[in-house]
């Protein structure tokens, strides 16, 4: 099971007209396009569509001219420079950062990155991104009025190992609201970044929580018109990783190709 998005993606800045929406409305598009695609779909659409009028800045968010291929060589000449001793191991935990305790459920997430074949990736960086337990993130775009933790600043890394695992130690984020419309709240996530032998190979993908009452009402996870694809999202509750007295556990691998693999924000080229 897998899943993306970034802090600017997720912040209030959407379209003009959207307060004009209700959530009753965004819900009836929702309906309506996946009514459609099961009565009309031939082959499962396991990436998410574009041009999806429920999230309403999607038309903005996508490119609209033919991509133009870049310049690796360039590209790395202002990309940063890491190597694997460059990555400690406690980077991976992030209720350590700070002199105190953050505010929040306690839980580790972890999970395995593979190929279409079911093989392991290992040695690759993997990065994490996230609010924090009242929904809210470190970043000057996310103003809602929600508390900032002081002892939290809800970002993370570390590297595969020799059978494609990763593991972090971090706190349940919260919903929190997006002008996307009237009342709107994006399901709990962790966003993910993975990347591979150099820095202009970069996925960027996103992992939810099972159970989420907001998953029906949020256009961007439905914005996924695949059910199937759609719950690759979703983490699961492992009381295998579930820790006496410490924390809550949960596991999601993430699939870079093939048929089952993880959807992953499309690259940016214009």
């Amino acid at each position: 099971m897998t899943s993306t998005l970034t802090p600017a993606q997720a912040s209030p800045e959407t379209s003009s007209d959207a307060a004009a929406a209700s959530q009753q409305e965004i819900t009836g598009e929702i309906d309506a396009i996946s009514a459609e695609y099961a009565a009309t779909a031939t082959v499962p659409e396991t990436m998410p569509r574009l041009d999806y009028p429920p999230y309403r800045s999607s038309i903005l968010r996508h490119p609209t001219k033919d991509p133009h291929h870049a310049d690796p060589e360039t590209v790395e000449l202002f990309a940063p420079v890491f190597g694997h001793q460059d990555v400690d191991a406690l980077e991976a935990d992030l209720t350590i950062a700070h002199r105190g305790e953050p505010v929040g459920e306690r839980i580790i997430v972890t999970g395995r990155v593979l190929d279409g074949d079911g093989r392991p990736v290992a040695h690759q960086l993997v990065e994490i991104w996230q609010a924090n337990a009242a929904g809210r993130y470190i970043h000057k775009r996310d103003q809602h009025p929600a508390p900032i933790d002081p002892n939290f600043t809800g970002v993370g890394r570390c590297l595969t190992d020799a059978d494609g695992t990763y593991r972090f130690t971090t706190i349940k984020p919260g919903p929190y609201p997006w002008r996307n419309h009237f009342n709107a709240w994006r399901p709990a996530h962790i966003h993910f970044s993975l990347f591979g032998t150099d820095f202009t190979q970069r996925m960027i993908t996103q992992m939810y929580f099972p159970g989420d009452p907001l998953f029906a009402l949020d256009p961007i996870y439905q914005s996924i018109v695949d059910p199937r694809a759609r719950e690759r999202l979703v983490a699961a509750y492992d009381h295998d990783v579930t820790e006496h007295e410490w924390s809550t556990g949960y596991r999601w691998d993430v699939v870079l190709t093939g048929s089952q693999r993880t959807w992953m924000e499309p690259e940016t080229t214009a």
